[in-house]
């Protein structure tokens, strides 16, 4: 069992070396050698290389957790998801050439652009989280995909931004919020509908119900008078 010293070099190997090379050309065999780790601890401590990005985003996740400002907690919605994704930003500057190698990877490769979108949208639920914004059921799911695909774009333009001030990166993100203002809205209309559809269908189930009783009641009563008779 590889231990959690190992696991770290492990998963920094791998991020160094997507700094340097294509994320197809980062093998196994290379990350375990540059680590000076044995396969078998490379096997036990990340079976692909899907999982050292897993590992990657849950590193994220985790300092935007310990760094989210309590104080943002009085401010609107809107405001405290702009500094959690920006903190969001600034955790992944350390590392900024590896993100730019798996945003290349991801549009030359739809099928792992999936894997990698998986898991954005569990990371964006955290961001939202972190954000005060508890969401749960397809409306958790539909708006963290929503704000997945958003990050994504401000992205693209912070690894283009040179500036340290951040001021496209920070436009782009003001404007992906305001076009999300108005999804979360349409978001409110779903669930009121969903809300209305279980409400009509619980109703609907609860009167064939009830039906059903009464016809078993009509049935048994008949069945008895029917003995009675009978038996007179």
């Amino acid at each position: 069992m590889a231990t959690a010293k190992t696991k770290q070099k492990i998963l920094n190997t791998f991020l160094d070396l997507l700094s340097e090379h294509p994320y197809e050309d980062v093998s196994m065999p290379l990350i375990a050698e540059t680590a000076k780790v044995k396969l078998s601890d490379l096997r036990s401590a990340y079976s692909s290389k899907l999982k050292l990005v897993a590992a990657f985003a849950e590193k994220i996740d985790t300092h935007v957790l310990d760094e989210r400002d309590e104080d943002m907690g009085d401010q609107p919605a809107r405001d405290r998801l702009f500094d959690v994704l920006m903190t969001r930003i600034d955790a992944l500057a350390e590392h900024k050439d590896a993100v730019r190698a798996l945003h290349k990877t991801a549009r030359r490769d739809p099928v792992l652009a999936l894997d990698f979108n998986s898991l954005e949208v569990r990371s964006q639920k955290w961001m939202l989280i972190a954000a005060g914004i508890d969401l749960s059921g397809i409306k958790a799911t539909a708006t963290a995909q929503g704000l997945s695909i958003a990050f994504a774009r401000v992205v693209d333009v912070w690894l283009e931004e040179d500036d340290e001030g951040m001021p496209r990166t920070m436009a782009r993100l003001d404007k992906e919020l305001d076009k999300g203002t108005s999804f979360m809205k349409r978001i409110k209309k779903l669930d009121k509908v969903a809300r209305g559809l279980n409400s009509f269908f619980r109703k609907s189930s609860d009167r064939r119900k009830n039906r059903r009783d009464e016809d078993e009641t009509a049935g048994e009563n008949n069945d008895f008078s029917g003995e009675t008779h009978a038996g007179a």
